[in-house]
């Protein structure tokens, strides 16, 4: 499958959205004073030695702003002079993280008997698996702020008969469908309460035409990273998080 990363990457800050974004030659910079790492790293969206913009010039727009600069590098080997140059300056890489890509006609989720609520607009309700006391407050009101941003979005939960348990965001931008954000209380996992929301918004994104699809999820989470794989997600790049100690 080809990948266009300047594009997925645009869709990524669309689906992820920081409070502003800036762009230099090669280069998206996103701000945000978040947790949530996509919506405030600075990404190329070339994986080849083109970059003519420097870590320098960054590192300052980000500073003008009050703000500390990381950034989010693929592991591939065009970057090697990038990945030189941020250890140079003191970054580290860290959270190493899977790009997945599929065809949505590829994808094929186990049925399931959940029904599955959505909207246009966050609600409530599917405010509330990203608040519920099981998970970091800061981290997940952050979640709920970059995601509520989100552009061509749809938000997605299931509730059982204590309220909501599980919830998503799709975003449908730049050709792409993208799942974010996919969280499950943990009382009601490995119940394919995950493979319930990914298939509405397979659906959501086959109705809109787009067939290519993309996901990001923490390689540390194998769980998660089978299951993608299994529903037919295949890794197009890994990256890592670059920040200073």
């Amino acid at each position: 499958m080809y990948v266009d990363i300047e594009s997925l990457e645009r869709a990524t800050l669309d689906a992820v959205a920081p409070q502003a974004v800036e762009e230099l030659p090669d280069w998206l910079l996103p701000f945000d004073e978040s947790t949530v790492g996509r919506a405030i790293s600075a990404v190329p969206f070339l994986h080849s030695p083109q970059q003519s913009t420097g870590i320098s010039q960054i590192v300052e727009r980000y500073a003008m702003r009050g703000l500390r600069t990381q950034f989010r590098v693929a592991d591939v080997s065009g970057l090697a002079a990038l990945h030189s140059e941020l250890s140079k300056n003191g970054f580290k890489p860290q959270q190493p993280t899977l790009t997945m890509v599929a065809q949505a006609s590829g994808i094929k989720p186990k049925p399931t008997n959940f029904q599955v609520e959505c909207s246009l607009q966050p609600t409530t309700a599917w405010k509330s698996v990203y608040l519920a006391a099981e998970f970091d407050p800061v981290d997940g009101a952050n979640r709920v702020k970059a995601l509520s941003r989100g552009k061509h979005a749809v938000y997605a939960w299931v509730s059982d008969d204590s309220g909501p348990i599980a919830a998503g965001a799709g975003s449908f931008s730049h050709g792409w469908a993208s799942f974010h954000g996919l969280r499950t209380l943990e009382r009601a996992r490995r119940k394919g309460l995950a493979q319930a929301l990914i298939q509405i918004f397979v659906t959501q994104a086959m109705d809109r035409g787009l067939e290519n699809c993309f996901l990001q999820v923490e390689e540390a989470n194998r769980g998660a990273v089978a299951l993608y794989e299994r529903l037919g997600f295949q890794t197009a790049w890994r990256y890592h998080y670059w920040r200073q100690a």
